[in-house]
């Protein structure tokens, strides 16, 4: 695969498949580029219906202007930690971003879980994570709000410094999947209650009822496999110890 950054070029190749209909991983293949390249190219740039290569071109370029180093005063980055190469950190980085938002998380809420999750004490506060996003502390702080709502992060009060901060711990995405499994549940309930009252031998009520018992089975299924993962999981760490 060749190096460097897409060219204005490139970029005009991607907008020429888009419109031909090709997919991500047909885009990538004629430019020998990286699917993962192609796709976070298109998502931060419109996505695949509002791509523009000309725009997306002096985005990035008026980007690579914007990026300071990070102040030697501050937190070291996880790039600078443990010998790693401070590019391949940031393209990982950038690629676990993209993962997020294509699951439906904005951007940059996105961000600040992959800021938390690619440091390596899997905390840190509100004012860290301003200066390392170079975002404003509102932004930071509906981020953090959709989050703690997902269960994704959690929240611990520093006593030392009066004021809180961000944590990603070892059972971050099992409580997540254990929020979604409750979501299902929801879900089933009101199909369950909806079906009743549209009549449940109606065309409305029995695709209600239909859609009950499917988020009914796929709840309990997610989690049975959760407890089954976390016994695995805690038996796998007390061998290892």
């Amino acid at each position: 695969m060749p190096g460097g950054r897409l060219t204005h070029q490139d970029r005009r190749h991607i907008a020429e498949g888009l419109a031909g209909g090709l997919t991500y991983t047909e885009i990538a293949r004629r430019l020998e580029r990286p699917t993962s390249t192609i796709t976070r190219e298109v998502t931060r740039n419109g996505g695949a219906g509002g791509y523009r290569p000309d725009q997306a071109h002096q985005a990035t370029e008026s980007r690579a202007r914007r990026r300071r180093p990070t102040p030697a005063q501050g937190p070291r980055v996880a790039g600078e930690a443990h010998g790693r190469d401070p590019e391949a950190v940031h393209e990982l980085e950038e690629q676990f971003t993209v993962l997020m938002i294509q699951t439906g998380l904005p951007r940059m809420t996105a961000r600040v879980l992959t800021c938390l999750y690619t440091t390596d004490s899997g905390s840190l506060t509100a004012a860290e994570l301003v200066q390392r996003l170079q975002v404003s502390p509102a932004s930071i702080s509906k981020a953090i709000g959709e989050l703690e709502q997902q269960e994704l992060i959690r929240r611990e009060r520093d006593p030392r410094r009066r004021r809180d901060r961000y944590i990603i711990d070892d059972d971050v995405w099992f409580r997540s999947w254990l929020a979604s499994a409750r979501q299902n549940a929801t879900l089933a309930e009101f199909a369950r209650k909806g079906a009743e009252v549209l009549g449940a031998t109606t065309p409305a009520g029995t695709r209600l009822q239909d859609a009950g018992r499917f988020f009914e089975h796929v709840g309990q299924d997610m989690i049975q496999a959760a407890e089954r993962w976390r016994q695995l999981f805690s038996g796998s760490r007390t061998t290892d110890s």
